[in-house]
């Protein structure tokens, strides 16, 4: 079974600009993929703000009955969320990989324009293999 249910990268200023789905469930359709994007930058934001503690990054980790939110915001407000299994071990490095990924083949593209969607292939390509590798050490095949 599948660790990594879906993917989203949300700008700044919380628009979707990446969604993929590695075999959830159920699927959504585009508005719900944008409106759940927009919903967790709200959720994140007013986190920060409401956090008893200096210097709170915001939301990393929402646990449910059946599944898991593991959340990274880089230094550059774009955050990078991936749904998974209840109980997941290793998102925050998965996470990590992806933002590398994303700094390497998207922001490094010279045709990519800041805070727009993500339409690279290269990008795909790694992503699909590190999503499976996370699936490969998870069984211990």
């Amino acid at each position: 079974m599948a660790t990594v249910y879906n993917l989203f990268i949300i700008n700044k200023s919380g628009g979707l600009i990446f969604y993929k789905d590695y075999g959830s469930a159920e699927r959504m359709d585009t508005n719900d993929s944008l409106r759940l994007a927009s919903l967790w930058h709200s959720m994140h934001a007013i986190s920060q703000q409401l956090s008893p503690t200096i210097g709170c990054f915001g939301i990393e980790l929402l646990q449910a009955d059946n599944f898991d939110l593991h959340c990274f915001q880089s230094l550059t407000g774009t955050k990078f969320f991936v749904v998974c299994e209840p109980g997941a071990q290793h998102m925050e490095g998965l996470l990590k990989v992806i933002y590398e990924l994303y700094t390497d083949f998207v922001l490094k593209n010279p045709f990519y324009e800041m805070e727009m969607p993500i339409r690279c292939e290269l990008f795909d390509l790694h992503l699909s293999q590190a999503v499976q590798k996370e699936r490969v050490f998870i069984l211990g095949r």
